[in-house]
């Protein structure tokens, strides 16, 4: 099934899901650029595909004030561009029980990665969506476990869920333009994301959860085919348990 955007801008594409879906863009027809702060990654990402349907740029989008002059520079360089994908996200694990252990640092860093860059990033892009004739698309990555959070990563449930929270709003209040909120909600999946280097009382995590081409190709078909909510795996059961009840009320408070 053909992707539904020509070019797409994919933020936190150096591994994993961000690559995956990435190199599934290109093949399915549509031009990525690829962002990420590995640069290697990315000069990988550009040789396998081409640089006629690959590009590539190096950006750390934690550095929120560096945003704005980003964002100016892919959309003046990139005009036809009609589809953003954020995906960037960093998972660590805390016990508060043990408060000694609990490092404020890297608790922001994570709260930053997974949610405030995504809003700065929003509030950036926007008004050049906005302003497109034709629609575009706006992708967010968050998670099952912004519905139902697991106790050993306390902080990273809070920033899906607080991202997920926002992402409705979104909608609405963008529910008369042309720029369409589509929100992935990934189960576990096999990536780095649990890797020892980045969580150390993990051992193995590359093998918890949906092989990344099974999961890749479930996403795919739901972002092709233009739903709102894609929700993939054993994240659909959380989903369907409760959240279609939950929005429901969230509309009727909207109006």
């Amino acid at each position: 099934m053909p992707f539904p955007y020509k070019r797409v801008l994919v933020i936190g594409a150096t591994s994993g899901i961000g690559e995956a879906l990435a190199s599934r863009f290109v093949e399915e027809g549509a031009n990525v650029i690829a962002i990420g702060r590995r640069k290697e990654n990315l000069e990988a990402f550009v040789h396998k595909h081409g640089k006629d349907k690959a590009s590539a740029v190096p950006f750390d989008i934690t550095e929120l004030d560096k945003i704005p002059n980003f964002a100016t520079n892919i959309t003046s360089t990139y005009t036809d561009l009609d589809c953003i994908l954020i995906n960037s996200g960093i998972q660590r694990g805390f016990d508060f029980s043990k408060p000694d252990t609990i490092d404020l640092d890297v608790i922001e860093t994570e709260f930053k990665t997974n949610y405030l860059s995504y809003l700065a990033l929003t509030k950036a892009f926007l008004p050049f969506l906005q302003s497109k004739q034709q629609e575009s698309a706006l992708m967010f990555t968050t998670s099952g476990l912004a519905l139902v959070p697991i106790t050993r990563c306390p902080n990273y449930c809070a920033s899906k869920a607080a991202l997920h929270q926002w992402i409705l709003v979104l909608r609405h209040q963008l529910r008369e333009s042309k720029v369409k909120i589509v929100e992935l909600f990934p189960p576990a999946v096999q990536t780095e994301l649990h890797d020892e280097k980045h969580q150390p009382d993990i051992k193995n995590g590359r093998q918890i959860g949906m092989p990344l081409d099974r999961f890749i190709d479930e996403a795919y078909t739901g972002l092709a085919a233009g739903k709102e909510e894609v929700v993939v795996g054993n994240a659909a059961d959380w989903y369907n348990a409760f959240e279609p009840q939950r929005q429901q009320v969230f509309k009727k408070m909207a109006g």
